[in-house]
């Protein structure tokens, strides 16, 4: 997960850190007190997520595709989490881009979110035409997961830890 910081790192060294245009995207804070009745969970299908990996402004943003079904999506989500605590005040949004099931988001996905702590980030795709969006985000990208998208306005580049 080092190579994630070292990619970040490099690739974007030339970016400036001031931010004139903001984006709202506050994480939901979970703390142990917090219940899965007081997640708010934004869902979107592929049209209303695209934005969210094209915005053109000198911030870093760092887009991973997972699921709590997925071992090795689990296994690297707190270098996520670090990256998000250790970067946020650096002009760099990390966002976790969930593909569990709709009908799992209360019973498995919100509970994994409080468990786990979550403070990135997090929306759900629901949009089950993969074959048509998949390309979007990347024309070599099979749709296996964990498949992370680090950009700006400059620089993309597509990365994934466990597979390609």
């Amino acid at each position: 997960m080092k190579l994630y910081i070292i990619l970040l790192m490099v690739c974007f060294s030339a970016c400036k850190q001031g931010n004139d245009s903001k984006v709202e995207s506050e994480p939901i804070v979970k703390t142990e007190e917090s219940s899965i009745e007081e997640i708010e969970l934004n869902v979107y299908n592929f049209n209303e997520l695209e934005p969210l990996l094209n915005i053109k402004d000198d911030k870093i943003y760092v887009i991973n595709f997972w699921a709590t079904w997925c071992a090795p999506c689990v296994k690297e989500l707190p270098y996520f989490e670090t990256l998000n605590e250790t970067y946020k005040s650096k002009n760099v949004e990390v966002i976790l881009v969930s593909l569990d099931f709709p009908k799992q988001y209360d019973t498995k996905l919100k509970p994994f979110m409080v468990k786990h702590k979550l403070e990135s980030k997090i929306v759900a795709l629901d949009d089950v035409d993969s074959n048509t969006w998949i390309p979007k985000v990347d024309k070599n990208w099979s749709g296996a997961i964990p498949r992370t998208i680090i950009y700006n306005k400059r620089k993309r580049i597509y990365f994934s830890l466990f597979n390609r």
